[in-house]
C-alpha cells in the first residue's frame, strides 16, 4: 500500500472508502443501516472518533482519527464485518431487483483481487489523508458536505439524512 494511503496513531484523517465498481449499494435503507450501526459500534466499542462524515451510494467519506492505535485497524475491521453482513443481506433480500448483478459482481471482484477471495465488497485502499492544519479540515468538510449537493442528490447538505452536515444523522460526531 502506498505510504500516501497510511494511517499512524494519534492522527487525524479524512478517509474516502468505496464499494467495488463504485456500485450503488447504499440506496437501500437496510443496507445503510447495516452500515450506520457498525459506525456507531466502532465508535462505541474500538476507539472511533468521528468528526465528519457522509454515506454516499458508492462510497463513504470521513473525518476521523482513533483514540489509541491506527485507525486503519479499525477501518479494516469496520469494512470486513459490514462487507460479510451486506453480502448476506443482499443474498438474502427478496426485495433486491439487483441480487444477481450485484453478486456478480463481488465474485468478479473477488476473483481478481490478489487475495483471491470468494468475494470482495470494498476496494482494498482506504483512501486516508492526513489533515496537517485548519485549512485542509476546513477544505475536507466543506467536500463532505457538499457531495451529496454536487451529485445533485439535495440542493442543501444539511438535507442529506447520512451526513454530519444533517443535525437529525443517526450518527453523532464530535466537535473539531
Amino acid at each position: 500500500m502506498s505510504e500516501v494511503y497510511k494511517t499512524h496513531e494519534g492522527g487525524l484523517f479524512f478517509v474516502t472508502f468505496s464499494v467495488v465498481g463504485w456500485l450503488d449499494v447504499f440506496i437501500r435503507t437496510e443496507y445503510q443501516n447495516i452500515l450506520i450501526d457498525n459506525l456507531i459500534f466502532c465508535q462505541k466499542q474500538k476507539g472511533l472518533l468521528l468528526y465528519e462524515y457522509c454515506v454516499m451510494p458508492s462510497h463513504v467519506h470521513m473525518i476521523a482519527a482513533r483514540t489509541h492505535g491506527k485507525l486503519s485497524d479499525v477501518l479494516r475491521d469496520f469494512k470486513s464485518y459490514t462487507a460479510k453482513k451486506l453480502i448476506e443481506c443482499i443474498k438474502t433480500n427478496l426485495y433486491e431487483s439487483r441480487r444477481e448483478f450485484l453478486l456478480k459482481e463481488f465474485r468478479k471482484f473477488g476473483a481478481l483481487s490478489s487475495q483471491k477471495q470468494d468475494n470482495q465488497f470494498w476496494q482494498h485502499e482506504n483512501h486516508a489523508f492526513s489533515l496537517e492544519s485548519n485549512k485542509m479540515i476546513d477544505q475536507e468538510i466543506k467536500y463532505i458536505h457538499q457531495n451529496p449537493v454536487v451529485a445533485g442528490f439535495v440542493d442543501e447538505s444539511w438535507k442529506w439524512r447520512l451526513s454530519s452536515a444533517n443535525l437529525s444523522s443517526p450518527v453523532k460526531v464530535l466537535e473539531l
